[in-house]
Formats: C-alpha cells, structure tokens, sequence
C-alpha cells in the first residue's frame, strides 16, 4: 500500500517553500503520494489522514510566524475537543514526521531556531505523531537592512538555503524515510 506524506508549510520570502519543495520531490523519488499544501489550506484538513507529516516555518522571534501559530493553535482545538489530545499523547506508532524550520540567526544563530522546531514538533505528538527529527536551516533574512546578511553570528548566508543545504535536506528525507 502506498504510504501518505503531507508536506505542509508556511513561506513569506520562499526560504521555507525551497526547504518544503525539495522535500516533496524527495517524498516522490521515493515513491510515496504527496500532498503539498501551505498551512493556511489546512484548516479544514486532517493531518491525521497522513501516514508522514513533513511540517515547515520560518522562525519569527523565536516561534513560528502568528500566521501559522494562529492555524495550529486553532488545529490543536479542534483535535482536543474532537477527543484526540490525550493525557500521554497518543500513541500512533503508524504516523511519522518530521518538522523543519528556516532561519537567519542574526542575533544568536540556531538557538532562535530550536524553539519554532520543538513547537512544531508538540503539536504533531500531541495528536499521535512520531517525530523522528528535525531540521533547521540557514536561509538569507530578506530585510532592507545594512549588513544583515553578512556580519551576524552565522557570518555570510547570502544566498542561502543553497544546493548543499538542500541536498542535506533530501538525503535527510531518505533517512527517515527508512526509520
């Protein structure tokens, strides 16, 4: 039986959408039927209709964007007062993910990341999910401001996420793909 992946995804500037993009076309070289949606065109979708989750957003502040805050938070409602929040979660050991999240880390690198990550990580255990890992990304801060880009703590992400990031992305979709 063919197994059912989501890919879903918040993007502004595109750095996520390359992130959740690679991610797709290494779901379908490995055989499995994708379903690949922004966040916003979940709300009336069941991530428990999947058999893997892949779920992505940029860090903003140290938390996914209030966009995509505003749909998992009313998602999880919907979950609990559906009966599927669980005092020890939920144990589905048939649903799979992964989440990722994109980042510039002007101020202090990968530590604004880890939050958005282990955020997005709670909301799928708490309906069942195995989270199996989690990905963070560099991605170049599109902001009209001097320097940004180049004298933070990361040092240059212009351009960034690159091929080699990408690359790293795929080969980690493989790998828990065999978990």
């Amino acid at each position: 039986m063919e197994k059912e992946a989501l890919v879903c995804y918040w993007s502004r500037t595109g750095n996520t959408e390359q992130v959740a993009e690679t991610i797709k076309e290494a779901l379908e070289e490995n055989d499995l039927n994708v379903t690949y949606k922004e966040v916003k065109e979940m709300e009336d979708d069941d991530f428990l209709d999947y058999d893997w989750v892949f779920l992505g957003t940029p860090s903003h502040h140290f938390l996914p964007p209030k966009p995509a805050l505003k749909t998992l938070q009313s998602k999880l409602n919907t979950y609990s007062n559906e009966g599927e929040v669980k005092l020890c979660a939920p144990d589905r050991p048939d649903k799979k993910a992964a989440v990722f999240c994109t980042y510039s880390g002007p101020h202090t690198g990968i530590d604004e990341a880890i939050p958005v990550g282990k955020y997005l990580g709670q909301f799928l255990e708490h309906i069942g999910f195995n989270v199996v890992d989690e990905w963070y990304v560099i991605g170049e801060m599109h902001m009209n401001i001097p320097n940004i880009n180049t004298e933070g703590r990361l040092g240059n992400i212009k351009g960034r996420p690159n091929e080699e990031d990408l690359t790293r992305i795929k080969n980690n979709v493989e790998d828990v793909l065999e978990k």
